[in-house]
């Protein structure tokens, strides 16, 4: 149970119940941000053997890095010159225990209750970033992996009930939350930005009709959208003269979505059902789903993969947006328990293009036929939220929201910012056709 000892100051307000809507039970303490809730985090872990070696290791780590880091009383570290970003650890024996603890929370959790702060905070963690996978000796990490970190918890595993939770604890945070620093398409994925440009908007419209194309989306046409978003992919699609049955496991995107797609004048041509991939049915002409399949889990990729092959009709395409990693990365951290999945997006994992030609050759009658790549774009994108966030703070924090949420998001969308600014992480956009 989590107790008020638990939370740091400043908890927010609990979001109210939807009318007419049970509850959801929780079986066991996780973050509800929403709420105010972090169980747990107030209290820095007990662990000095853990904290002296992560100490040790950290300062070997940086001090080839080109940051500044700066220490209470004035000491100094990292090989950063003047106009690098600097990082000040204002509190090192709870950030040293965090990051005993388990590195791969502990850093962003350190973060959040302010034991380190920086004023830029993407381009610090950037060079982070770049040598992510040998800050820590090959060694060690394997070390860490069998015996000090955490692995992802049974209850996160994406089965129908598990799905529908881990979507919940993210995207019904709040719609107003999305709504403030989204574009006005609510597109929650990577835009496309042509040469030259810098509007957002217009990226996000480039990147579904890019999508719409690889999957040959055109009047008269029948289209499955497999994560139905806030309605924007839907919307063009039916702009187009497609028709469009689109599926989400959230009731609150679901009652946003329908509305906008009202206000848009093409409610009559998209059909927004409350259902699982691996409940939908039928056959259509063009099956589309954007940046959805990272929520999947590698246990479900087989399925996920066959739902695309079932519904779609002979000589029908698919379009696919996805995160991508290196494929050794995603393989050797792949059952990892990060601060993305404890804050962010719970059961998540972030496929490889080779893991998606496998599961595509093992599965499937499906081919890549097109690709393309915009991880570049991804970082202007998240640059774009980051800052309306920032700049919109006032008004999140209006809808309840408490000062810890706000180091978790700008920490959240700082981290994603930097892994695509260095190309550890990738999305790819793919046409499927069967050969």
């Amino acid at each position: 149970m989590t107790t008020q000892q638990d939370l740091p100051r400043g908890t927010g307000t609990p979001d109210p119940v939807t009318p007419g809507r049970a509850p959801r039970r929780r079986s066991r303490a996780v973050p509800r941000p929403n709420e105010g809730v972090w169980p747990g985090l107030a209290t820095p872990p007990a662990a000095p053997v853990k904290a002296r070696i992560a100490e040790t290791l950290f300062r070997n780590a940086v001090r080839t890095l080109p940051v500044r880091i700066v220490f209470p009383g004035g000491e100094r570290i990292g090989s950063g010159g003047p106009d690098s970003p600097v990082m000040r650890i204002e509190r090192p024996g709870a950030f040293f225990a965090r990051l005993g603890a388990d590195s791969k929370i502990g850093f962003g959790e350190s973060y959040m209750v302010g034991d380190w702060t920086t004023t830029d905070l993407a381009g610090l963690l950037t060079p982070f970033a770049a040598r992510l996978s040998t800050l820590v000796p090959p060694a060690l990490q394997r070390i860490g992996r069998r015996f000090a970190e955490a692995r992802q918890p049974a209850a996160e595993v994406n089965s129908l009930e598990g799905s529908r939770e881990n979507i919940h604890r993210h995207y019904d945070l709040s719609n107003e939350l999305f709504a403030l620093f989204l574009d006005e398409t609510m597109s929650y994925s990577s835009g496309w930005f042509a040469d030259g440009s810098d509007d957002l908007v217009l990226a996000q419209e480039r990147k579904i009709d890019g999508i719409l194309d690889m999957a040959g989306v055109r009047e008269g046409m029948h289209v499955c959208e497999i994560g139905t978003g806030w309605g924007g992919l839907a919307t063009r699609a039916a702009q187009r003269g497609a028709r469009v049955t689109t599926l989400t496991i959230s009731q609150e995107q679901k009652d946003l979505a329908e509305r906008r797609l009202a206000e848009a004048g093409v409610a009559d041509r998209v059909q927004v059902l409350l259902r699982d991939y691996r409940e939908a049915r039928g056959s259509y002409d063009a099956v589309v789903s954007v940046e959805m399949i990272e929520a999947v889990g590698v246990a479900y990729w087989p399925t996920y993969f066959a739902a695309l092959d079932r519904l779609l009709a002979p000589g029908g395409r698919a379009g696919l947006q996805s995160i991508t990693m290196p494929h050794d990365r995603m393989v050797v951290s792949q059952k990892d328990y990060t601060w993305i999945h404890k804050y962010v997006f719970p059961g998540g994992i972030i496929p490889s293009v080779t893991s998606i030609e496998q599961n595509l050759a093992a599965d499937t009658g499906l081919r890549i036929t097109e690709r393309r790549s915009l991880g570049p774009d991804y970082a202007r994108t998240l640059a774009h939220w980051r800052a309306r966030f920032t700049d919109r703070w006032s008004e999140v924090e209006a809808l309840g929201f408490d000062e810890t949420f706000r180091r978790m998001w700008e920490f959240y969308l700082g981290y994603c910012e930097a892994g695509f600014r260095v190309g550890y992480l990738d999305v790819h956009q793919f046409a499927l056709a069967r050969p």
